[in-house]
């Protein structure tokens, strides 16, 4: 089975406005973000990728391109890999969400949570697993193919794949414009790295 490189978008200025962007459209890279994005293109330019996939929302979308370009690969969009649908928290302040009752069960037991109108953990779970699956199913086992999306998604994309609580993928990092390295095999799945910046010495090239 192939393997699949988990990247985080790049960085945008909504997140600085304290404010939960789940979905919302227009959100684009700022300039760091723009310079993560390419140092990621840099970065993978002479690894064998056979596919670049993207979730469609413009901050994954932006940093897809620069590692598609460099390979002369057109984006494969995958609206499954869209961010979690967070329904009316959308657009919503950290701070005042945060004094809620409900922000506990967020951060210690999400798997009993949903967001209002909006999908549950076990939900996106299920969602990326299985995206991520079609994609396996795709490709040969040694090939490489690049997943561009988001944090708390490819944080549960790990904590399926290796059998981890989702109760504990809160304790994984993912920082924006970065790596996650998962083998994926039919007898199970090997964490090669988590959340590395570039350069990506452990690739071949």
């Amino acid at each position: 089975m192939p393997t699949l490189l988990l990247i985080r978008h790049g960085e945008n200025d909504y997140v600085k406005t304290g404010k939960l962007a789940g979905r919302l459209p227009g959100v684009h890279l700022n300039q760091r973000g723009q310079d993560q994005a390419r140092a990621l293109g840099e970065a993978l330019k002479d690894v064998s990728l056979k596919a670049v996939y993207s979730s469609p929302l413009e901050r994954a979308m932006e940093t897809a391109n620069p590692i598609a370009s460099a390979r002369k690969l057109q984006i494969i969009q995958e609206s499954d890999l869209m961010d979690a649908d967070i329904g009316k928290w959308q657009g919503k302040s950290w701070k005042v969400l945060s004094l809620t009752k409900v922000w506990k069960i967020v951060q210690h037991s999400p798997s009993r949570f949903r967001f209002p109108e909006g999908e549950s953990f076990p939900e996106m779970q299920t969602r990326i697993a299985s995206a991520l699956e079609r994609i396996i199913k795709k490709h040969k086992p040694q090939d490489i193919v690049a997943v561009v999306f988001h944090a708390d998604p490819i944080k549960l994309a790990v904590s399926h794949f290796l059998g981890l609580p989702l109760d504990n993928f809160q304790r994984l990092s993912c920082d924006t414009g970065s790596l996650t390295a998962l083998h994926v095999s039919e007898s199970g799945a090997n964490l090669v790295k988590l959340n590395q910046r570039p350069p990506f010495e452990f690739l071949k090239k």
